[in-house]
């Protein structure tokens, strides 16, 4: 599905009016619609003298819900309306979605300027208030009259539905300082990213996605590339299992890992390609951990590195079709030099992680020279790419995965949350599927072997990654359903990964 920012949002929706002939009015009837039904499903469909308060602001999202609050007092409920600011504020839209409200048997209409005590206690007694203050054109911190009624309704820990994205959350980055926390989001013809990227994606609750019946052409020919991981997109791409299949048609992967004091990313990393349904796995490792792997890994063949010399091992690395390497191998000066100048001289698909992206890390021509490849970095490891601090890197996700992906002409998974995967071509996707439980060590590791497990069956990198990270994240949400999100360990992503993508190629 397709991520809009504020800005085109602007340019459909006026395609929508001036090309297609919709009346803005019409749209605001739509969206008020979509609010009443998100409203009623959290009534549990009935919402005949419930109490329902509607934030109103002055602009675009003020006319949905007061369009909204209509159709709830059509619906039975008893509406009140806190305006946020003077009625002679309102824009056209807004003030004429007023004035029809206003005809309405048995609505309330409390300014919060005049009245904040009353305007308070309405709120308290409400089953349910619609958020429709501040839109997705807000950018800052919100100022009076808003803050002050945003922080006292916050106080209050009632249910809140946000009209098209919770007010005081930028649209396009998620940036927030003070926003009104919502329990569901109905969002108005396309996703906003501000709805999945931190810390904006705290406020949103559960998402909807109202198409206010504007044609899907306007969206999919909209300027941008940015994508979120949906499961049908995902079931469309997983590679199905052909009934006469044997291990040498899923793949021979080959996984460089591990190393003395590391020896469970090998383990994570290879077993994972195992899960995600590789083939035939072998594992690379060196002396020291060769014996205990052996033991723990019985499903994948197990092989010492022969040398720190490339040239011993590029010929047992001929037959395979994918190569994952990195977690676990430690920063030896010895195997740092053997990955630059090893992983040049490869022909098959690379998936590179951990420590195989810390050894190549300020060689941007040397990572670009790579064939084909998909980087695996978490933001400690982006800001070693790119030279960037930290912070930057967790501020600004979009911006520096693509950034990467463009200089290093590589397949680009950012390990932040949410999980972002840029490509060379420009495409930019966000995951969503994943929890806070994962945030352990050896995750990443399980994520490198499901990257390669699902190369070696066939899919190219785009669609590689893209399938990975999404199973991954589900694999870790069905490990938290089972055991809560506490106490979650990689290992446990490793049984879930086959029901995670069964449970995909379902939907």
């Amino acid at each position: 599905m397709k991520l809009i920012k504020g800005s085109v949002m602007k340019s459909v929706d006026a395609r929508a009016i001036n090309e297609i002939g919709m009346a803005e009015a019409v749209l605001v009837e739509n969206a008020g619609r979509a609010v009443c039904e998100g409203a009623l499903e959290l009534l549990e469909g009935d919402a005949r003298d419930r109490k329902i308060t509607v934030l109103s602001g002055k602009g675009n999202n003020g006319a949905d819900g007061l369009a909204a609050a209509r159709d709830l007092a059509a619906e039975g409920a008893q509406v009140s309306v806190i305006l946020a600011e003077p009625p002679a504020a309102f824009g056209p839209g807004a003030a004429l979605q007023l004035r029809i409200l206003q005809y309405m048997p048995g609505c309330t209409f409390v300014e919060w300027a005049e009245e904040p005590e009353r305007a308070l206690s309405l709120c308290r007694e409400s089953d349910l208030i619609l958020d429709g203050l501040l839109g997705t054109s807000f950018h800052g911190v919100p100022r009076e009259p808003l803050k002050s009624l945003i922080e006292a309704v916050n106080d209050l820990h009632k249910t809140v539905l946000a009209i098209d994205i919770p007010s005081g959350v930028e649209a396009d980055t998620g940036a927030s300082v003070l926003a009104l926390q919502a329990d569901v989001t109905v969002t108005m013809i396309a996703p906003k990213h501000g709805l999945y990227l931190y810390p904006g994606a705290r406020y949103a609750g559960e998402i909807y996605l109202a198409g206010l019946n504007v044609p899907p052409c306007l969206v999919e020919e909209a300027p941008g590339a940015e994508y979120l991981l949906e499961p049908e997109m995902v079931r469309d791409w997983l590679p199905r299992r052909r009934a006469d299949a044997h291990k040498g048609v899923n793949g021979r992967i080959a996984v460089l890992a591990g190393s003395l004091g590391y020896a469970g990313a090998a383990e994570l990393c290879s077993k994972a390609v195992v899960r995600a349904g590789g083939g035939l796995v072998t594992l690379y490792t060196r002396q020291e951990v060769l014996e205990p792997l052996i033991i723990k890994n019985t499903e994948v063949m197990v092989r010492p590195q022969p040398s720190f010399d490339p040239k011993d091992l590029l010929p047992l690395l001929a037959n395979a079709d994918v190569v994952a390497a990195g977690p676990g191998m430690g920063k030896d000066p010895r195997t740092q030099q053997l990955l630059r100048e090893l992983l040049p001289q490869l022909d098959q698909p690379l998936v590179l992680d951990a420590d195989g992206l810390n050894a190549l890390a300020g060689q941007d021509d040397l990572l670009r020279s790579l064939k084909r490849k998909i980087f695996t970095p978490h933001p400690g490891e982006m800001a070693r790419l790119l030279g960037r601090p930290i912070g930057e890197i967790l501020k600004h996700p979009l911006e520096c995965a693509r950034e990467g992906a463009e200089k290093w002409q590589a397949g680009v998974v950012l390990k932040c949350t949410p999980a972002v995967i840029a490509l060379p071509t420009g495409e930019l996707y966000i995951n969503t599927t994943g929890n806070a439980g994962m945030a352990t060590g050896g995750c990443g590791d399980v994520l490198t072997g499901t990257v390669a497990a699902l190369l070696g069956q066939g899919l190219n990198l785009e669609k590689a990654a893209c399938c990975a990270v999404y199973a991954h994240g589900l694999a870790g949400d069905l490990a938290a359903e089972e055991r809560g999100q506490i106490g979650l360990k990689a290992g446990d992503l490793l049984e879930q990964l086959p029901q995670a993508i069964a449970k995909i190629l379902e939907v």
